[in-house]
């Protein structure tokens, strides 16, 4: 993992008005740089926050799932040794994270933090569709997310769901 401040290059769009006011770029480039290793230091990617009707027309077009979700990765295809290499783009819708944040009770911050780390994970090939794969990812997760004095976002959203 880096250290706070370094990491990839991260070209981030704000789409939306609703992400005005969140310290959400701060944000974004703190998670990324945190969950950064190795040969993703020096990588390059893109960060879109957008809207939940944005997102929702990705997602009917990318997964065949027409509802808005919080967030999606594109991955970048394997390019081999060209540098920097690209990772892909990052899409995080502000009402569903907002929502989400809410009803788990966290801060927005905290939870953009989350999605941004998660979805950057699976620019990395990092996956939840198994219990095995799912686990490791949440582990990472975890890890990441603790650098930043965040919390457990999984020990919390089972206790509100428990």
């Amino acid at each position: 993992m880096t250290a706070h401040g370094s990491g990839p290059t991260v070209d981030i769009s704000i789409q939306s008005p609703l992400w005005n006011g969140h310290n959400s770029e701060a944000t974004v480039r703190r998670a990324i740089a945190a969950a950064a290793t190795g040969d993703t230091r020096e990588a390059e990617l893109s960060v879109l926050l957008t809207d939940d009707a944005e997102i929702r027309t990705l997602n009917a077009q990318w997964r065949r799932q027409d509802k808005p979700t919080n967030v999606l990765s594109f991955p970048a295809p394997d390019t081999g040794n060209v540098q920097p290499k690209l990772l892909g783009d990052i899409v995080i819708a502000y009402e569903t994270t907002a929502r989400e944040a809410e009803m788990e009770h966290k801060p927005f911050e905290h939870h953009l933090s989350h999605l941004t780390v998660h979805g950057f994970l699976h620019l990395l090939g990092y996956d939840h569709e198994s219990d095995d794969e799912a686990e490791i990812m949440e582990s990472l997760e975890r890890e990441i997310l603790a650098q930043l004095d965040i919390a457990d976002p999984y020990t919390t959203r089972d206790e509100v769901e428990g």
